[in-house]
């Protein structure tokens, strides 16, 4: 789904057959202006969405935008204007602070964990733990906190998980079973393979045919072993287990990438408000 597509389907949402209250307390072309007000430090996101939402609404509104999407924010600070017809501008409102909201919440949490692995090699990645239909969104979301995005769906990489060695009968199974499927599709995509255990990472290393290795829920003193025995033969991921307060520990193992689930799933919106200015 476009970025006009959600927007679309959003504000249908929210007016349904019209915004009754500002059509029975507003001129429909009194003019106005407003700004979007930051009310908590964080990393913006969503600057150039909100100006999408307000130009979908109303071609005619002028936006001016002051800070761009992953800029640090403090509160007080200004991130946008909007002006033009009043009614407009309140029409739009709430999905601006939606979206706005939302995202910069996320790039504000990615932004934290990212500075807690700073000067490591390692890199922070998110998951498909994210709002249905607002991927992308979410993902940008990341980027702008500077983490990085793992796979977008089930279409763009090979990702052998738990569940799908146990069906396929084995770690040499699954893998046999995705080179098959490349010769038979004419397909390829990146390989990675979950492990649980340090047999299960071995007969991973010995086969091959892969081009990353997540190592799940293992303890930091398991996952320095794991790395060094991997060698850089393979790309290297931990996952599980992995909070604000361990992460730099697991960095420091020499992992490529950390991915993080709360990165999208457990978020915190970021508080900011639209204040119009009053009538004369």
């Amino acid at each position: 789904m476009t970025t006009d597509e959600i927007i679309t389907r959003a504000l249908a949402e929210d007016i349904g057959d019209g915004d009754h209250t500002t059509l029975a307390t507003i001129a429909p072309d009194a003019p106005g202006k407003a700004s979007l007000l930051v009310k908590q430090d964080g990393i913006l996101c969503g600057a150039h969405l909100a100006e999408q939402i307000f130009h979908k609404v109303d071609p005619d509104l002028d936006v001016a935008i002051f800070i761009h999407d992953g800029a640090v924010i403090t509160r007080g600070d200004i991130v946008l204007e909007v002006s033009g017809r009043q009614a407009s501008i309140l029409k739009s409102e709430r999905l601006v602070l939606n979206f706005m909201q939302r995202l910069s919440g996320i790039a504000t949490a990615t932004g934290i964990v990212v500075g807690k692995v700073a000067g490591l090699k390692t890199k922070i990645l998110d998951t498909r733990k994210t709002t249905p239909l607002l991927r992308e969104l979410e993902k940008y979301a990341v980027t702008a906190g500077g983490g990085e995005n793992h796979r977008m769906g089930l279409y763009d990489m090979i990702m052998i998980k738990d569940n799908h060695v146990d069906y396929a009968g084995g770690i040499v199974n699954a893998i046999d079973a995705v080179q098959k499927y490349f010769t038979l599709t004419g397909k390829k995509l990146k390989v990675e393979i979950e492990v649980r255990n340090f047999e299960e990472l071995d007969q991973v290393m010995e086969h091959g045919l892969v081009d990353r290795i997540m190592l799940d829920n293992f303890s930091v003193n398991d996952l320095q072993k794991a790395v060094r025995a991997i060698g850089g033969r393979f790309e290297t991921e931990a996952s599980g287990g992995i909070t604000l307060e361990n992460v730099r520990e697991y960095a420091e193992t020499g992992v490529d990438y950390i991915s993080v689930g709360a990165l999208t799933h457990q978020i915190k919106s970021l508080d900011m408000s639209l204040k119009a200015e009053k009538n004369p």
